[in-house]
């Protein structure tokens, strides 16, 4: 039984590391892609790389801002799951 609840916590953690490290990224290019929306309905220009692009620049600009500490939380998780694995096994 005990196992079962360490096999929960540990999923209901994946999801928290998960939504931690994408969220940044999906919340931005969602508020660059409804800017660049209302724009092209105010302008009635509708080209299709106009809204690729900012979405491609802002996405890159937040993975050179957070991308160290996306990838510091990632390997504290994976060490995190090795020493549970480790634990369960003995």
């Amino acid at each position: 039984m005990q196992e079962d609840a360490q096999l929960l916590a540990l999923a209901d953690r994946t999801l928290w590391v998960t939504a931690l490290i994408v969220g940044p990224v999906l919340l931005s290019a969602l508020v660059v892609g409804l800017i660049v929306g209302i724009i092209q309905a105010a302008t009635s220009v509708n080209e299709q790389t106009l809204t690729f692009v900012p979405k491609l620049a802002i996405t890159a600009l937040v993975f050179v801002v957070l991308g160290g500490t996306m990838m510091a939380l990632l390997g504290d998780f994976t060490v995190e799951i090795f020493a549970q694995v480790a634990g369960m096994a003995r």
